[in-house]
Formats: structure tokens, sequence, C-alpha cells
């Protein structure tokens, strides 16, 4: 029985560990391509670099957490589960913090509507903080703690997706397209929990559900009176306030 005990969890952690490195990788390759094809640049605002730091630093910490927790190392990795603690908590307020910014900019990526950019980000970061924080209040359930903790950082995917995906050629379905890469990951550990037991956890639907959750009201609260009526507060004195916020932004020149 104990041997049973055994393979499972070393199954488990290879399961989690290829996620994790799975979903750094996407990350990765999404923003150096966007580099790459001069669609970024290191002119942007501090703010905006501040938000790439903390960001990637995140993905860093998850996928060398991710591997502790399967190594001898449990203590070093409950120390360092404080750390990401409020780690997790700076990339929520500093992700909030740009959404807003470039929205007040008149920023808002093209294929969206700037009202439907601002809630769609403000909630997945909410999103992620809220998974991340469960998973943390679960620590010591680890089969709960890890499958929250995945579906928490598979939100993080959305905007390297974003880069990835042909999202110009998937108006007005680009938030659906990159909602459906995102469900990839918990996807995958609903299918790996299926071969290995048979039955899929619990903590799977609750983290895929709130994901599923989020993406279907972004869209309602966008479009809403109150939706609008922040989105008007929100850009109130900056350029943002000169743009229609239901209408997509122009084509940028080729």
């Amino acid at each position: 029985m104990a041997t049973v005990h055994v393979t499972r969890h070393a199954n488990d952690h290879r399961l989690f560990l290829k996620l994790a490195i799975a979903m750094a990788l996407v990350i990765v390759l999404g923003f150096s391509t966007q580099l790459a094809m001069g669609r970024s640049s290191f002119s942007a605002p501090v703010m905006v670099h501040v938000h790439a730091v903390a960001f990637f630093g995140w993905t860093v910490l998850f996928v060398v957490q991710t591997a502790l927790v399967g190594s001898e190392a449990r203590q070093l990795h409950r120390r360092l589960g404080w750390v990401g603690a409020g780690w997790a908590a700076a990339v929520v307020a500093i992700g909030l913090y740009t959404t807003v910014m470039m929205v007040r900019r008149g920023g808002a990526p093209f294929f969206f509507t700037p009202a439907y950019f601002l809630f769609m980000n403000s909630l997945f970061v909410l999103g992620f903080g809220g998974l991340t924080a469960a998973a943390i209040v679960q620590r010591r359930n680890t089969s709960w703690h890890r499958r929250l903790m995945i579906c928490g950082m598979a939100i993080l995917t959305g905007p390297a997706f974003g880069r990835l995906l042909p999202l110009p050629l998937m108006i007005p379905w680009a938030g659906w397209g990159v909602f459906v890469a995102v469900m990839l990951f918990p996807l995958a550990g609903m299918i790996g929990d299926l071969r290995r037991v048979g039955r899929i956890h619990p903590a799977w639907w609750w983290g895929a559900g709130t994901i599923a959750v989020i993406q279907a009201a972004v869209g309602p609260i966008a479009a809403s009176p109150p939706g609008i009526a922040l989105y008007d507060r929100v850009v109130a004195g900056g350029r943002g306030e000169t743009v229609a916020p239901l209408a997509y932004p122009p084509f940028p020149p080729m």
C-alpha cells in the first residue's frame, strides 16, 4: 500500500513539474517572440518593465517551487512559499496598476475593446490572486494545493498566448481564443488524474470553473452600465478618455 502511495506521489510530481515547465516555456516563447518581431521595446514606460520583472520572477519561482516539492528540500520549499505569497500579491497589485495605466493612456490592444481589455486583465489577475490564496490556505492538503496553484498559474499564460495566437484574425472572439488555450493546462491535469487514478480531483473543477466563470463574466460586465461607469472613472483625465470603450481601436499602420 505504501509503495502505491509513493508511486502515485511520484507520478503526480512528474505531471505538475511538466505542466509548470510547459507554462514557463509558453510565457518565455510568447514574450521573446514579441520582442524578436519588434512589437515590444525597452522604450516602454518604467512600470511596464517592473511588471515584466515581477511576472517573470514569479514564473521562475513557481517552477523552482514545483521542483523542490518533489525533492528532499521540503523545508526550503516552505520557506520560499512565504516569499511566493508576497510575490503573488505584488503580481496582482502591479498587474492591476499596469492595466489601468495602459487603458488611461489609450493603449488597449486593437483586438480588444478598451472596456473589455480593462475588465479582462483586471478580473483574471484577481482570479490568479484568488486561486493562489486558496492554494496557500490549502498548503497542508497537497493534492488541493498543487492543483489550485497550477490553475492560478495557467491564468498568467494568457498574455503569452495573446502574443502567440493570431488574435487580429480572431476578432471578436480573441478573448475566447486565449481562454481556450489557457484551459489546456487544467485539462491536461484532469486527463492525468483520469489516467492515474480513474477520477478527476475536485480541485481541478474549482480551478477550471473559476477561470470559466471569469471568462463568461468579462463581456457582460464590460458592456454593462456599471462597467462603463467604472471605465469612465478609470480613464478620466487621460488619453483613454477620448477612446470609445466598446469600439475596437484602429489597426496599427503596417
